[in-house]
Formats: structure tokens, C-alpha cells, sequence
């Protein structure tokens, strides 16, 4: 392919990508969707279910079959402090039922600081982490940790203020990093310094061009420089991917940087591409699972739609099949 044709290949799915996501954002596109009684069964393919008791069950299945989990409660920018509270509760009630398991660091949660109250104005960071908080004692508790998602750009200080608070009790504690963020290498290089637990993701926000990188290419020049930061440094890099290219390039920094298979970690969405999961879980990598459950589960399928036509692709495919 040439120079021209790749930049023209990497703007369009750029175009895709943000058409798709400002479409999905619309009401009628959301009414539309979540009235489908087919979107139900092709949304079983990238969620666990609505229930706690969902989301164990297919820990269950996962685990058993040689892979680890790192479970999110569905669900952003709580509208107000109630919200933020019930989902800390889900969070405790999961983890709690978790904790007889004994899955220990095979199964985790992965929690958005929005969700807990971050956004809610000024005071917003602070309810969030108070929350936040709880969850890692009750993690901690189940023998579990958790990292902390990264939404979108504005709230990248915030949740690195959050994530800092939290290590100095829970150490354990990670945070996601996306590679399309411009601040990214620097960020990656700070918590590499510091020790800490990094899901290394591409970033499923849409991002002007002011904060982020636009095109595919540019986006996975910057994945690697940041894995290469995190794997020369003191933490333990997680490399969230399912490009096969990325996992061998994280498989060969590590080996540069005299990283076993112990050393890091490799983690996939639930429903994109198990079988490799699988394969890879076999032949000794450790493989994370990204397992969401929750009834609010729009906003999720429309970014996991957005980030491979492939996806969308097999929406349409089951719309038209029934």
C-alpha cells in the first residue's frame, strides 16, 4: 500500500469511527438500539448480563479455562450523588460475592471514577475517591485489586490524582493509559518510575486533534513507545490489545528488558476474538479478560462498534437474520 493510499485508508476509519460514535450518541439511534430484541443477543456477545450473578458465572467459565478477569460494572458520569453511591454498592456486592471464589489475582474489577461521582462539580473527585476507597478494601478483602478505566481526556489529571491517593494505601491499585493522548509517554514514563500497574489501551474516545493522535498508524507508533517505557520500567505492564502485531512486540520488549511471562500481562474484551484468548492463555501468557456487565450497556457497545468494522459488521449481519 502507498504513503497516500494508508493516509487516506487510516482518515477514513477515523471518519468511521467518529461518525459512528456521534450517531450513536443520538437519542433516537439509542431508543432504536436498546428497543431491539435482537440488539440484546448480539450486545451477549461483548457482556456478561445485567446481574452480578451474570457476571460470576461467566468468571466461572473463564477462569476454568485458563484465563483471568477484570470485571466493570457498566455505567459513566453518575447524574448525581445517589447514582455514584449505588454504583459503589454493585461494586461491594460483586466483590463480595466474589471473595468465596478464591480466584485471587485471576479475577479483578476495573472501575470508571465518573461512575463514582468524579464529575459531580467541585467535590466531584473527592466523593469519587471516597468510594473508590471502599472498593479497593473490599477488592483487597476478595484478594482481588483494581485498576482504574480512563475515560476521556478531561478527566486524565483527576483520575492520576485519584490513582496516586489510592497506591499510597493500595498499592495494587492500576490505571489505564491511552496511547492516542499525546500526554501518554510522559504519563507512561511517571508511573513506570513509580512502580505502578499499567493497562496499556489505544483509547476508544473521540479526541480533537489537539490532545490526540487521528490516524491508526500514528496511534500504534505511540502504543509501542509507551510499552517500550513501561516495560523497561519498575511496574507491570498490561498490554490490552488484539492486534497480533502489538503482542509481539510487547512479547519481545519484554524479553529485551528480561521480563518473564510473569512480568506482564496481555488482556482482550470479552467477545472479540476468544479464541485467540485461548490459544494464547495456552501457551502460557497470562490473558486478562475485560468482562462488563450492567443493564447500562449502550454506551459501551456503541465505543466496542466504533472500534472495528468487524463489529458493526456482525450487528447488521444479526439485524438482518431474523
Amino acid at each position: 500500500m502507498s504513503i497516500g493510499a494508508a493516509a487516506s485508508a487510516s482518515y477514513a476509519e477515523a471518519m468511521y469511527r467518529s461518525l459512528l460514535l456521534a450517531v450513536s450518541r443520538g437519542s433516537a439511534v439509542r431508543r432504536a438500539v436498546t428497543g431491539l430484541p435482537v440488539a440484546r443477543r448480539v450486545v451477549d456477545r461483548f457482556v456478561a448480563g445485567e446481574h452480578a450473578e451474570d457476571a460470576l458465572a461467566v468468571t466461572r467459565r473463564l477462569t476454568s479455562a485458563g484465563l483471568a478477569v477484570t470485571i466493570d460494572h457498566l455505567g459513566e458520569h453518575a447524574a448525581d450523588a445517589a447514582a455514584a453511591a449505588r454504583t459503589a454498592k454493585a461494586y461491594l456486592v460483586l466483590l463480595d460475592m466474589l471473595a468465596p471464589l478464591g480466584l485471587g489475582e485471576r479475577a479483578e474489577a476495573s472501575v470508571k471514577l465518573s461512575a463514582l461521582g468524579q464529575t459531580l462539580g467541585p467535590d466531584g473527585e473527592a466523593v469519587a475517591l471516597g468510594h473508590a476507597r471502599q472498593i479497593c478494601a473490599a477488592a483487597r478483602a476478595a484478594g482481588a485489586a483494581v485498576t482504574l478505566d480512563m475515560e476521556d481526556h478531561t478527566t486524565v489529571d483527576s483520575t492520576l490524582r485519584v490513582l496516586r491517593r489510592l497506591r499510597a494505601d493500595f498499592p495494587e491499585t492500576g490505571v489505564a493509559i491511552q496511547s492516542r493522548l499525546l500526554r501518554s509517554e510522559a504519563d507512561c514514563r511517571d508511573l513506570a518510575r513509580e512502580g505502578a500497574r499499567v493497562r496499556l489501551v489505544k483509547g476508544a474516545y473521540a479526541e480533537p486533534p489537539s490532545v490526540a493522535h487521528q490516524s491508526r498508524s500514528a496511534v500504534d507508533r505511540a502504543y509501542v513507545r509507551c510499552l517500550r517505557t513501561l516495560m523497561e520500567g519498575n511496574g507491570y505492564p498490561m498490554v490490552a490489545t488484539h492486534d497480533d502485531r502489538l503482542i509481539a512486540v510487547a512479547a519481545a520488549l519484554a524479553a529485551r528488558a528480561g521480563r518473564g511471562r510473569d512480568g506482564y500481562e496481555l488482556q482482550m474484551l470479552y467477545g472479540v476474538r476468544p479464541a485467540r484468548q485461548r490459544v494464547l492463555a495456552h501457551a502460557g501468557h497470562t490473558v486478562r479478560v475485560y468482562l462488563p456487565y450492567g443493564a447500562d450497556w449502550y454506551d459501551y457497545f456503541a465505543r466496542r462498534l466504533a472500534e472495528r468494522p468487524a463489529n458493526l459488521a456482525f450487528f447488521l449481519r444479526s439485524l438482518t437474520s431474523v
